[in-house]
């Protein structure tokens, strides 16, 4: 998402892309794959009363996951004519895949007055940072290296290079 001066002060900013408050609000919790972002989204979620984004990406789905629920699984070329058209809030390349956060799935939600979860990794949550003024940003660490090691071998879709 790109920013603009407003013209109100010259540090002021606001999102092309995005309503300001009193809309619902962007919540990006971000932090290494494996930490347990995924849990504490639900967690939140249930908390707060929120909505989660439904990330695109090009990686293969994991065997529990599901198209349209976990990820929007898509193509290389779809996701990238998804950038080009504009409709994708934040992105990264992680593993030889892109992540990304497509717009159409959170305008509609923030212009209901409802916060958005988004779980994403940390390039997307500084892409979020710097375009979007009111977001909330919540970084979540592993208790040790040690122990995201293990979650990450146990999950088995992390190469040791990647680790």
């Amino acid at each position: 998402m790109r920013t603009e001066p407003s013209g109100d002060s010259p540090n002021a900013r606001r999102a092309n892309s995005l309503p300001a408050s009193p809309e619902g609000r962007l919540v990006v919790v971000s932090g290494p794959s494996g930490v347990g972002k995924s849990t504490i989204v639900a967690a939140v979620m249930k908390e707060l009363g929120a909505e989660f984004s439904v990330s695109a990406t090009t990686r293969r789905p994991r065997p529990h996951e599901v198209d349209g629920v976990d990820y929007h699984f898509v193509d290389r070329t779809t996701f990238e004519e998804m950038r080009a058209q504009g409709d994708i809030l934040e992105w990264a390349e992680y593993g030889g895949n892109l992540y990304g956060t497509p717009l159409s799935s959170v305008r509609p939600i923030v212009e209901r007055g409802v916060d958005v979860i988004l779980d994403i990794e940390n390039e997307g949550a500084r892409q979020i940072r710097a375009a979007y003024d009111g977001a909330v940003l919540i970084f979540i660490l592993p208790p040790s290296l040690t122990e995201l090691e293990r979650r990450l071998r146990g999950r088995g879709d992390t190469s040791t290079e990647d680790m």
